[in-house]
């Protein structure tokens, strides 16, 4: 049951909740749309962007390191609570201006899939899907914009992936 219940979560609610909030941040952001539009190569570096830009597993996850170890220059000290991933994915020091989204950023040091041993076994697949799915959606609906107003949609609150209730749409 834990495996199902695991599969499912990890499997289809992050790379569906992804695709929405990819869409929306897109929707938000015309000028970027027509951008990936003109240049559908560039899906692939665009993805790796909305994945470092955007967060769609809360940070409930506790990370702890197990032992002593130094982090740059920094000792980290056995059972001290670590860096969030959504934090690290907004580090600065690793990504130029990391709120702002740059789709001509090499994003690929991101961890939105976790890092080292705790590695997403599903990334590859997430990716290819993330990829298809932009492509797909911008060239079936080349009219595609917003159903209301953009500030009008709700989150899920309590959800441990994160993503919108709803996405109005119309092309």
């Amino acid at each position: 049951m834990a495996l199902a219940r695991l599969m499912l979560i990890a499997g289809h609610e992050t790379t569906a909740n992804m695709i929405s909030m990819s869409v929306l941040t897109l929707l938000r952001r015309p000028e970027r749309t027509a951008s990936l539009r003109a240049d559908p190569d560039s899906v692939q570096r665009t993805v790796e962007e909305l994945l470092q830009y955007l967060a769609v597993v809360r940070d409930g996850i506790a990370r702890v390191a197990t032992e002593r170890v130094r982090v740059g220059d920094r000792m980290i000290e056995a059972g001290e609570g670590v860096v969030s991933l959504q934090s690290a994915n907004h580090d600065a020091a690793a990504f130029p201006a990391p709120a702002k989204l740059d789709l001509h950023r090499d994003a690929r040091g991101h961890v939105a899939f976790g890092y080292g041993v705790h590695q997403c076994i599903g990334q590859a697949l997430a990716r290819v899907q993330l990829q298809v799915a932009l492509t797909a959606v911008l060239r079936r609906f080349p009219g595609l914009h917003p159903a209301g107003d953009l500030d009008d949609i709700t989150f899920r609150e309590f959800a441990v992936v994160i993503g919108p209730r709803s996405l109005p749409v119309a092309w």
